[in-house]
C-alpha cells in the first residue's frame, strides 16, 4: 500500500494580503487587520510589513499601535475574506474530494492518489500554490509529509511563498534541532516549563520518556513523545457529501456588458456541468452570485422542478437570473454560477431538449 501523502496549505497573511490585493495602495505597507488602532481587540492578521515591527496574531491592538504607530489598522471584512477562501477551496477540491478546512485560510489535501513517478508530491504543491495565486492573487505556503502534524509543521518553516517537504530521510534531522517553542501546541507557558525541565530542543524531548512527560504534562504528555518521534494521524476529517457545486471568475477588469456576461455565464454553466457529470450529481437549485466593483456582493437562487446536470439546463435558470439579479448602472468585478441541493444522479433527465433532437 502506498505511503500517504498530506498537504497542509496555509495562506501567507490571508486579511492583509486580501486588503493588499483588494487595495494595491496598500500593498508594501505595514497592514493590520482586526479593528480600529485604539480599540480593545485583537490583532487577526499582521502583514509582513508589519511583523517586522513584533506585530504578531493575537496582540492587543494597543501594543500592536505602539510597536508600530504608522501601521494602517482595518477592521476585519470576514464576507469578503470567506468569499476568498470559497475560490480557493474550489481549487483544492479541483485536485482531489478529500479536503479538511482548518479555517478560512488553511486546509489540508491527501492526494496520495495522484503522486506517481513522474508527479511527485511537491510539484503537485507548487501547481496548487500557483493556481491559488492565479486566481486570487494571493500566495500561499505548503508543507507536505506522511501525516497532518508533519504536514503543517513543514508549510510554517519557509513563509511566505514556501514549500517544504518532511520524509523519512530528513524528519530525524527536521524534529531534533526544532526549538522546542516551535513544535505545535507548545506555547509560552509551555515553552517556560520546558526550559525549567532542560528541554530545549526536539533532541532533549526526544531523549525523556514517555512516563515522564506525563507525569509533567498530564494527557499532553503521550502526544508531546509522539510529536518528537513524527507520529501523527494521515487520516483527513472531510465531508464525503458534496453540497453544491460551482464556478466562478473575477474579472481584471469592471465589466458592464450583458453580452459578454450571458457568454460567461453560458461557459461557467459548462464548467458546472463537467463537475456534476463527473461526480455523477444532479441538483435541483441553481443560485447566480454577482460582486460589484464596490466589492458588494448580491446572490439569487431558484429550484427547479427536476434536478439538472445539462449545461443547457443549467444556463436556461441562470440567464434568467442573471437578468433579474443586475444593476445596469454597477459594473461587475465577478460573476458565479452554482447548483445545490445535490443527490447522486441514478438515471439521465429528460429535458425538453432531447425532444428537439
Amino acid at each position: 500500500m502506498m505511503e500517504r501523502r498530506i498537504i497542509h496549505i496555509d495562506m501567507d497573511a490571508f486579511y492583509a494580503q486580501v486588503e493588499q490585493n483588494d487595495n494595491p495602495k496598500l500593498r508594501g505597507k505595514p497592514v493590520i487587520v482586526g479593528g480600529r488602532s485604539f480599540s480593545r481587540g485583537v490583532v487577526s492578521t499582521a502583514s509582513y510589513e508589519a511583523r517586522k515591527y513584533g506585530v504578531h496574531s493575537a496582540m492587543a491592538m494597543s501594543r500592536a499601535h505602539q510597536l508600530c504607530p504608522d501601521g494602517i489598522f482595518l477592521r476585519a471584512r470576514f464576507n469578503r475574506y470567506r468569499e476568498v477562501s470559497s475560490q480557493i477551496m474550489d481549487i483544492f477540491l479541483s485536485y482531489t474530494e478529500i479536503v479538511e478546512p482548518l479555517s478560512l485560510d488553511e486546509a489540508y489535501l491527501d492526494i496520495t492518489h495522484l503522486v506517481s513517478k513522474t508527479r511527485p508530491a511537491k510539484s503537485i504543491a507548487l501547481q496548487i500554490q500557483h493556481d491559488i495565486f492565479e486566481k486570487t492573487g494571493l500566495t500561499s505556503s505548503s508543507g507536505i509529509s506522511y501525516n497532518k502534524y508533519l504536514a503543517k509543521l513543514a508549510s510554517g518553516m519557509n513563509k511566505p511563498s514556501g514549500t517544504t517537504v518532511i520524509d523519512y530521510d530528513n524528519v530525524d534531522e527536521i524534529l531534533m534541532h526544532l526549538d522546542i517553542g516551535d513544535f505545535p501546541g507548545v506555547g509560552k507557558v509551555t515553552k517556560e516549563k520546558m526550559h525549567r525541565l532542560k528541554i530545549f530542543n526536539g533532541q532533549d524531548l526526544y531523549d525523556k520518556d514517555e512516563n515522564f512527560l506525563i507525569f509533567h504534562f498530564g494527557k499532553r504528555g503521550r502526544s508531546l513523545y509522539e510529536k518528537a518521534r513524527g507520529i501523527g494521524t494521515n487520516q483527513l476529517d472531510y465531508d464525503r457529501e458534496r453540497k453544491s457545486v460551482g464556478k466562478e471568475t473575477t474579472f481584471s477588469y469592471d465589466r458592464n456588458d450583458d453580452e459578454e456576461m450571458v457568454r460567461v455565464l453560458k461557459d461557467l454553466s459548462e464548467q458546472v456541468s463537467v463537475r456534476l457529470e463527473d461526480k455523477k450529481l444532479c441538483g435541483r437549485v441553481v443560485t447566480v452570485k454577482i460582486r460589484h466593483d464596490d466589492f458588494t456582493v448580491h446572490t439569487k437562487q431558484t429550484g427547479t422542478s427536476n434536478p439538472i446536470f445539462r449545461t443547457e439546463d443549467i444556463y436556461e435558470v441562470a440567464h434568467h437570473l442573471y437578468y433579474e439579479l443586475k444593476d445596469p448602472t454597477i459594473p461587475i468585478r465577478l460573476i458565479g454560477v452554482t447548483v445545490s441541493d445535490l443527490e447522486k444522479r441514478s438515471y439521465r433527465n429528460m429535458t425538453i431538449y432531447d425532444f428537439l433532437k
